[in-house]
């Protein structure tokens, strides 16, 4: 059911107003890039997914059987959003990596948030999304922002400072290693006043079979959610990957408690750039992405060490996903 009639608010208006902050220009993109094809173990840095296309993979994904991260999620909000509401009603719902937003819209009945704010790195996606949205909930004051959070999160004048309740859905939290977290989740509990709330979803260690189909998808998704990356590379960095030198790797590693993901070149391969180029034997990989699984209590002590007092957490019968709640600790 819609939320009912919002008093508008700062940023009320027919259409959601979008705001791109901290734009990186495409020199620092392509310097960003090419370093990191030339360190000794290449890398690009997930971010770089989400051109449109990619962005339209990743919603994909989250359709697939294998991908139990998004209904597992979903089904502990469902359950427990009446608690949720109860403990932050009438917050401003700050969104961290919206997407398609529709995570989001569905606190909307319950919550009835008194603005929503989405924030995510790929605009053109997410100005999209916020004009579905929209039209589900005319009178909710809603704000886009471009940026990529992960560096520098930064929130508009517009945002009220007070009651904010940020939300950071899927396990995103993962892509950073644990020390990173903890500096990425500072930044947030310090973007908050003292009535300020988390609401996070957090990937739990589980069968590594059960972890390595969800990132190693039968059909191919994933791999080509993957793949896609190089394209986007070639349009930022002008280099000429071809995506059929290389193949997606998934795995688990125990010891890390992470799954990577990498591009592994399928035959010896030359990529060049405007003024170099780098050689990659058969084999030889790029590292894409981590996402870092967690037992609940360690990542109880990860909010403790971010400044966060974990109010509650919910975990699914399996004991596959948790959803935690915390607040800024005095």
């Amino acid at each position: 059911m819609p939320a009912a009639a919002q008093t508008p608010g700062p940023y009320a208006a027919a259409r959601p107003r979008l705001i791109e902050l901290q734009r990186q220009d495409a020199a620092a993109l392509r310097e960003e890039l090419l370093a990191g094809l030339s360190s000794p173990t290449a890398v690009i840095a997930p971010k770089y997914f989400y051109d449109a296309l990619g962005a339209r993979l990743f919603a994909a994904i989250t359709e697939l059987p294998e991908y139990y991260l998004t209904r597992t999620e979903a089904a502990i909000v469902a359950t427990h959003l009446p608690e949720i509401a109860h403990a932050v009603p009438d917050s401003t719902l700050i969104d961290l990596g919206a997407g398609n937003c529709e995570k989001a819209g569905r606190l909307f009945g319950a919550l009835r948030p008194a603005n929503y704010v989405a924030f995510d790195i790929s605009v053109d996606f997410l100005a999209a999304s916020l004009e579905c949205l929209q039209r589900e909930f005319p009178t909710m004051p809603m704000l886009g922002v471009g940026i990529d959070f992960t560096q520098s999160l930064v929130l508009p004048d517009e945002v009220p400072r007070a009651r904010r309740l940020f939300f950071y859905p899927g396990s995103s939290i993962g892509n950073f290693a644990p020390g990173n977290a903890v500096r990425f989740l500072a930044q947030v509990r310090g973007a908050m006043d003292g009535d300020g709330a988390l609401l996070i979803g957090v990937d739990l260690v589980k069968d590594a079979a059960k972890l390595d189909a969800a990132y190693d998808d039968a059909l191919g998704v994933t791999a080509a959610f993957n793949l896609n990356v190089l394209n986007h590379v070639n349009r930022i960095a002008g280099t000429d990957f071809n995506t059929g030198d290389w193949r997606h790797v998934a795995f688990y590693d125990s010891q890390e408690q992470r799954i990577e993901m990498h591009l592994e070149a399928r035959r010896a391969v030359t990529v060049h750039w405007t003024d170099a180029e780098r050689r990659f034997n058969a084999g030889e990989r790029i590292h894409t992405e981590n996402s870092y699984k967690y037992a609940p209590q360690q990542f109880a002590t990860l909010l403790n060490d971010a400044g966060f007092a974990v109010q509650q957490h919910w975990r699914d019968a399996r004991d596959w996903f948790a959803l935690f709640l915390a607040r800024a600790a005095s």
